[in-house]
């Protein structure tokens, strides 16, 4: 099953939307990550600066200070951004300092030597870049700004047509094609896997037939409401009146159709609850912030609406609503709810019933 559902998955072009969801979660799962990089570069950069200025009897000049200033102000700027495309051109700004504060420390290392620093210096920002959640315009950018600024035939004594240079140069262009290949090669994978998840999910905890959550998912989130106790909450459980007569009349893609048209109206009615299919003909919500009055007003209204659909083999729906107290669980309250539609049931169908005390024996 699932390689059925990778194979499907990887011959899927992803829509615009999903991949900006993915580029979005990506960098919210990487935020820490991404400041981890930024303060071990300023770190590295900082500790090299100090080498070559004493060591090199340079001294440490004001240029230094500056550089380290703005990298610091953009990893506190990190610190406090939470979208995935301001963090594409903060990398930006981020790679265009490090990589300017980078080329001072180089210039004042010999001559002979500064080439190699400078490749070296080129492979540590695209392999880091490459593994940061960056969209590819973003890290092409950040290539292209490293091999200009870290250029190893500017400001030395390297000529390209040269044995040297010529090795170098064809270095550069495999380093760069390695790079590449390596973090696109990466991104599809990281966004195949995205897509897959969210297939796998989906059909975990989304009903396929009415395409609304299901049992397993309604558990879970109304699970969470009531640990929460918010204020004004309720459970209702919904039945369609008559259902295997419609099936047994009409067949089973007519009940499908029935049950999907059901579903599309709670959905619509409902917006804002928890709502599910619980299996075959019961659907439940979960509402919260309501008022008894309120929630009957809500239920009483689906009915309506459901009763007034003018689509073909039109039914009706019963439902049992139930009061969520403080310190019950939701068993307790699927039950009252299954009472009260029971009540619902036998007293007509097409209409809400509220569970009160009385129906404790039922």
């Amino acid at each position: 099953m699932y390689k059925t559902l990778e194979a499907h998955v990887r011959q899927q072009v992803a829509p615009a939307a999903l991949r900006a969801e993915f580029r979005q979660h990506e960098f919210e799962a990487m935020r820490r990550f991404c400041l981890l990089i930024f303060c071990i570069g300023i770190a590295i950069w900082l500790v090299f600066d100090l080498i070559v200025s004493y060591l090199g009897n340079q001294g440490f000049t004001w240029r230094s200070g500056v550089f380290f200033a703005g990298l610091c102000c953009l990893t506190v700027v990190l610190g406090f951004t939470r979208r995935s495309h301001h963090f594409d051109v903060l990398n930006l700004l981020f790679i265009a300092t490090i990589t300017l504060a980078m080329r001072l420390v180089i210039d004042g290392v010999p001559i002979v030597l500064r080439p190699v620093w400078l490749v070296l210096g080129v492979s540590t920002v695209l392999y880091t870049v490459s593994v940061l959640p960056v969209r590819r315009w973003s890290f092409f950018c950040a290539m292209g700004i490293s091999w200009v600024l870290l250029n190893p035939f500017y400001h030395t004594r390297l000529a390209a047509l040269e044995l040297e240079g010529a090795m170098l140069l064809a270095y550069a262009v495999f380093l760069s094609g390695l790079v590449s290949y390596s973090y696109l090669r990466i991104r599809q994978a990281k966004l195949h896997n995205f897509y897959l998840t969210k297939v796998l999910l989906e059909q975990a905890y989304i009903d396929a037939l009415t395409e609304i959550p299901n049992r397993r998912s309604f558990m879970v989130k109304a699970e969470r409401q009531l640990r929460l106790a918010t204020p004004g909450q309720y459970l209702a459980m919904i039945d369609i009146d008559n259902f295997k007569q419609v099936n047994d009349r009409y067949g089973h893609d007519i009940g499908d159709e029935v049950l999907r048209r059901v579903a599309a109206h709670i959905k619509a009615a409902m917006s804002g609850f928890e709502i599910a299919r619980l299996g075959g003909e019961e659907f439940a919500i979960f509402f919260q912030g309501l008022d008894e009055s309120g929630a009957e007003q809500q239920v009483a209204a689906l009915c309506r609406r459901v009763r007034e659909d003018t689509g073909e083999h039109r039914v009706t729906i019963s439902i049992g609503l139930a009061r969520v107290d403080c310190g019950d669980t939701l068993s307790m309250a699927l039950v009252r709810a299954d009472q009260a539609l029971y009540e619902a049931k036998h007293s007509g169908k097409d209409r809400a019933v509220l569970w009160t005390s009385r129906l404790l024996g039922h």
